[in-house]
C-alpha cells in the first residue's frame, strides 16, 4: 500500500513543478514616453487685402481679419505704403498688446503702435503716385529702420496715425477682430496700402518663440519682405509665415498605471469626469491627484509620475533638437494591463491617454497606435495655444460640463497632427 501512495505523490510533485515552469513569469520592461511633435512657433498667422483690382486698401477703404490670442500674445503684421519705393507699415516689434497684465482684453484706437519702416533696399523717391517704380537700387544695402518724420533722403511723412487707422474689437473666448482703415486721403502722404501678411507667436515659459517674424529693426531685410516692401507682394512672406505656424505644446508630467482588470482607470469615453483627478490632469497638468485616487484602489498594482528632469514637463521638437523623453523601469505578468495619461499642454482640458483595456502588459512594441485625444469636458475649449483661460497661458479654465469624447480633428480651431506625430509610447 505504500509504495502506490509514494508514486502518486510523487507524479503529483512533478505535475506541479511542469506547471510552474511554464506560467507566464513576471517580466521587467521599459516604458517609455516621448514628445515627437515636430513644433512651429506661430500659433496663427494670414494674409489681407483690398476688395478691388488690384488688391489694394484705397484711402477710405479698410481691411479686418479676425484671430485668437492668449495673454502675453502679440499681434504683428506689415503691409507697403504703395507710393513709396520700400517702405511698409508695421508695429513695433514684438508687436501689439492684447491683453492689459490683468488679462482685460484691449480695445479701441491702437494707431499709435504702428510705425514706417523703411527696408533698405531702395533709393527713396518722392513719395506719391507719380513715383516710377521699383525705382533705383541702394548702391549698398541697409539695414531696416524707422522713418520719423523724416527719411534719410529728406522725404517728409506724417504721423502713421494719421495715414493708418488700427483699431480692435473682441469678440469673446479669446477671439479678437482687427479693422485696417487707410485714412491718408487728402493728406500730403496720401498712398494706397498692399496686400499685407499677419502673425501672432506661442508663448513657452513667458516668452514669445518668435518674436519677430515679420522683420527686426536695425537689421537686413529678407527676400520674402522685400517682396512686400517694394512691390507690395505678400505672397512669399505669407508663404514663410505659413510654414512657421502649426502646433507647439508640452506634455505634463506622465501618468502611467499598472492594474488588473478590462477598464481604463482613468475615464470611460461618454460619461462625465469621475471627480478622482483627470480633471487637474486634464486642466492643468497635476496627475498626482489621480495618482492618490488610484492607490487606493485594489486592482491598482504600480502608479508612476513621470517627470522630465530638467522641465519637469516634456518639450516638442524645437529647432532640429529632440524632445523631450521620460522612461520607467515595470514589473509585469500575466493580466497586468498597462495606462497612460498626460495633458495636452497648450489646451484648456484636452488630454493623450490609453483607453479601453490599454496595453497588454506581456507584449512589447510601440503602442502610440493605442492613444488617443480626450476632451476631458471640464472647461471651455478654446483656440490650442491661443487661448486667455488656458491654465499653462497663466489663464483660469471657464467651467463646463460636457461627457468626455475625442477631440474631432480638423475640429472649429485648427487641424492637428496625427496622434502618433505627437505623442509616441514603447514598452521593451
Amino acid at each position: 500500500m505504500i509504495k502506490p501512495l509514494l508514486g502518486l505523490s510523487l507524479t503529483a510533485l512533478i505535475f506541479s513543478a511542469c506547471t510552474k515552469d511554464h506560467d507566464p513569469q513576471p517580466t521587467a520592461k521599459t516604458i517609455t514616453i516621448e514628445n515627437v511633435l515636430d513644433s512651429k512657433p506661430l500659433v496663427e498667422s494670414g494674409a489681407f487685402k483690398g476688395e478691388g483690382t488690384p488688391p489694394v486698401i484705397m484711402p477710405g477703404q479698410s481691411v479686418s481679419f479676425s484671430f485668437s490670442a492668449a495673454k502675453n500674445q502679440r499681434l504683428t503684421f506689415a503691409t507697403m505704403y504703395g507710393w513709396s519705393n520700400d517702405l511698409f507699415f508695421a508695429p513695433a516689434n514684438p508687436g501689439i498688446k492684447l491683453y492689459e497684465d490683468d488679462g482685460t482684453p484691449i480695445t479701441g484706437d491702437v494707431s499709435a503702435q504702428i510705425k514706417l519702416w523703411d527696408n533698405g533696399t531702395r533709393v527713396n523717391g518722392v513719395p506719391g503716385m507719380s513715383l516710377m517704380h521699383p525705382g533705383t537700387a541702394e548702391a549698398s544695402l541697409k539695414n531696416i529702420k524707422e522713418v520719423k518724420g523724416t527719411d534719410d533722403y529728406g522725404h517728409t511723412f506724417l504721423a502713421t496715425s494719421q495715414l493708418m487707422n488700427v483699431s480692435m474689437t473682441y469678440d469673446g473666448n479669446s477671439m479678437f477682430t482687427v479693422t485696417i482703415k487707410n485714412q491718408s486721403g487728402g493728406t500730403g502722404n496720401e498712398t494706397p496700402f498692399s496686400p499685407g501678411v499677419w502673425a501672432i507667436s506661442y508663448v513657452a515659459g513667458g516668452n514669445l518663440l518668435l518674436p519677430e517674424p515679420i522683420y527686426s529693426e536695425g537689421k537686413a531685410t529678407t527676400d520674402a519682405l522685400t517682396h512686400i516692401a517694394v512691390m507690395g507682394d505678400n505672397a512669399p512672406l505669407n508663404t514663410w509665415l505659413t510654414s512657421q505656424t502649426g502646433i507647439f505644446t508640452p506634455l505634463s508630467p506622465i501618468l502611467v498605471v499598472v492594474y488588473q482588470g478590462n477598464e481604463n482607470p482613468f475615464f470611460k469615453s461618454g460619461e462625465n469626469d469621475r471627480g478622482e483627478g483627470l480633471k487637474e490632469l486634464a486642466q492643468k497638468g497635476n496627475a498626482d491627484v489621480l495618482a492618490a485616487s488610484l492607490k487606493m484602489k485594489s486592482n491598482i498594482k504600480n502608479v508612476y509620475v513621470l517627470k522630465e528632469p530638467t522641465s519637469t514637463v516634456l518639450l516638442p521638437k524645437i529647432g532640429g533638437n529632440p524632445g523631450g523623453k521620460v522612461s520607467q523601469p515595470l514589473t509585469l505578468g500575466a493580466g497586468d494591463r498597462v495606462a497612460v495619461a498626460t495633458m495636452y499642454g497648450f489646451s484648456n482640458d484636452w488630454f493623450f491617454s490609453t483607453s479601453g483595456n490599454d496595453i497588454d502588459g506581456t507584449t512589447s512594441g510601440d503602442f502610440s497606435g493605442s492613444i488617443g485625444l480626450y476632451d476631458n469636458g471640464t472647461a471651455i475649449n478654446q483656440f490650442p495655444g491661443a487661448g486667455i483661460t488656458q491654465f499653462n497661458l497663466a489663464g483660469t479654465p471657464l467651467s463646463e460640463s460636457k461627457a468626455i469624447g475625442p477631440v474631432p480633428n480638423p475640429n472649429k480651431f485648427t487641424t492637428l497632427p496625427g496622434v502618433n506625430a505627437m505623442i509616441k509610447v514603447t514598452i521593451q
